[in-house]
């Protein structure tokens, strides 16, 4: 029986525990290694604990809201009333509650990972620290209603992520890869704030329901929505934004690249938040929902041809995570467009949102998982180097294993869980411009293609001689990879029952502004 305390206060729970933990963890690490690793093991054990109990209660009874610096009873006062001089509101609608799934079964998998990977590094209450401190600004950023906030949790994330992708120096590589992260976010930060500007001085309010039911789409309000838009693409590493992802995503320790994913999919929520539930009603549909096709289909193209040619294995599954964003582009803009000017295509519209969303966890599982594999490669013999790797597939059979079922599944190949998203995309883009579900079907032949090579060149052939002491990576990364290898599969097998209970309700909720507005102004569904 889970306590009506956490229940009640788990929004505010899930971003408290990771940020506390993230400050406790050098001063544990000081006592004993195994401290710290019981501190960062069970902060973030209870963490995803905590979010799957919030997003279990918002999928079964509504969307939540959380009030910090006011009481319950005030919740039906518009958010910009009077009298509270603190007031922060975090809105968990089943969108939400769909990335905080993702938050927690990623995070607790890379966690996991984590604690037997970097054991031998040096700096590892810096690191955990930083580690925590993305945790809190992916789940602040999916989970609150004010949009000044959203911008405070993305810094959060913006500078905890640059640290940990520098975090092994590597020469200075790394540090130059962090570098042009955190100047790139900087900038994308500050475009962000400056829209945040425009809409508090326009209507003289922060919390996003507000803004979206007072929204007149004037001008400035385009010249916002542009802003947002084209720097939240970077952050998500749409094209022609992307160019921060390669260096950032093969330098950063593997476990770390895992968690990337789920950060730039964090940015990808705050994108779709912005245009469906800030601008739906005002907004010029078509033209938005092509831009957004547009930086779909290029993602995927220029990301696949990309990723053909690389010869380290962690910068070739960076542009892959490039091309997969494609697909969720492709399919949320294509609902965009459809539901807003094609209302007899409403049905396809829907599909090519729930597919785009569908889209998003999958390519956390099994995209997180790929880049497990390739950091237990490394662990084991040092490099990325697909030219310097060989017959590692008779002494490491599990990560095989993974790296199959994380490879297939990208691919799109039945019966794992990318083959059902990708179908779904398929199928609604067909009915709404055929040549963009043959350009996303072309792009997984390639991608396949460029797996297969990969499989042989790390797994396949006689065993290097520099390599026959090899062996399997130690049982908590298995067991990491493990975690996300199951979801995959297991959504794979059951894509209906995901679809239903989990995807369904979170492309409505984003599509319903109205729910949303009033979930808020209204005092709650």
């Amino acid at each position: 029986m889970i306590p009506p305390f956490v229940v009640d206060n788990s929004p505010a729970l899930m971003v408290i525990v990771p940020f506390v933990a993230a400050f406790i963890a050098p001063f544990a690490g000081r006592a004993a290694p195994a401290v710290r690793a019981l501190v960062v093991g069970g902060a973030m054990a209870i963490t995803s604990a905590i979010t799957l109990i919030l997003a279990s209660d918002v999928y079964a009874h509504g969307t939540r809201l959380y009030v910090f610096g006011a009481q319950a009873a005030t919740l039906a006062v518009p958010p910009d009333s009077g009298g509270i001089p603190v007031r922060i509101m975090f809105t968990v609608d089943p969108m939400s509650a769909l990335m905080l799934v993702i938050t927690a079964i990623s995070a607790f998998a890379v966690v996991l990972y984590s604690l037997t990977s970097e054991r031998h590094h040096s700096g590892l209450g810096s690191y955990y620290t930083l580690f925590l401190l993305m945790v809190t600004g992916i789940l602040g950023m999916v989970s609150t209603g004010d949009i000044f906030n959203f911008f405070v949790f993305l810094e959060i994330l913006s500078i905890a992520s640059a640290g940990l992708i520098a975090f092994r120096i590597d020469g200075g590589v790394a540090v130059e890869a962090a570098i042009k992260y955190f100047v790139l976010s900087t900038i994308g930060a500050l475009a962000i704030l400056f829209a945040i500007g425009i809409y508090y001085g326009e209507y003289n309010a922060l919390n996003m329901a507000l803004i979206a039911q007072r929204i007149q789409f004037t001008l400035l309000d385009q010249l916002a929505l542009v802003l947002i838009i084209a720097a939240l693409a970077m952050k998500c590493g749409a094209v022609p934004m992307h160019f921060w992802t390669p260096d950032a995503y093969s330098m950063a320790p593997s476990s770390i690249t895992a968690l990337l994913v789920v950060a730039s999919q964090a940015s990808l929520y705050g994108l779709f938040r912005t245009v469906f539930s800030l601008y739906n009603i005002t907004l010029n549909a078509a033209c938005v929902g092509w831009l957004i096709i547009i930086l779909g289909v290029l993602s995927m193209v220029v990301g696949v041809t990309m990723a053909i040619p690389q010869k380290n294995v962690k910068r070739l599954m960076a542009y892959h995570a490039i091309s997969q964003t494609g697909y969720m582009l492709l399919g949320v803009g294509v609902g965009l467009a459809v539901l807003g000017n094609q209302p007899l295509l409403d049905a396809f519209g829907y599909m090519a949102m729930e597919g785009g969303i569908f889209h998003i966890i999958n390519h956390a599982m099994y995209k997180g998982l790929l880049f497990l594999t390739a950091g237990a490669i490394f662990f084991r013999i040092g490099t990325y180097d697909l030219n310097r790797m060989g017959g590692l597939g008779h002494s490491m059979k599990w990560t095989m294993v993974f790296f199959i079922i994380g490879a297939l599944a990208i691919a799109g190949i039945p019966p794992f869980n990318g083959f059902a998203s990708k179908l779904m995309i398929y199928e609604s883009v067909f009915a709404f411009n055929p040549v963009l579900s043959v350009i996303a079907m072309v792009v997984s032949i390639l991608t396949l293609a460029s797996f297969v090579k990969v499989f042989h060149s790390i797994f396949m052939g006689p065993v290097l001689p520099e390599y026959r002491d090899v062996r399997e990576v130690p049982g908590p990364m298995l067991a990491g990879m493990g975690i996300l290898a199951l979801v995959v599969i297991v959504f794979g097998l059951f894509p209906s029952v995901v679809v239903e209970t989990l995807v369904a309700p979170a492309a409505h909720a984003l599509a319903d502004q109205g729910m949303y507005i009033a979930a808020v102004i209204g005092g709650g569904a």
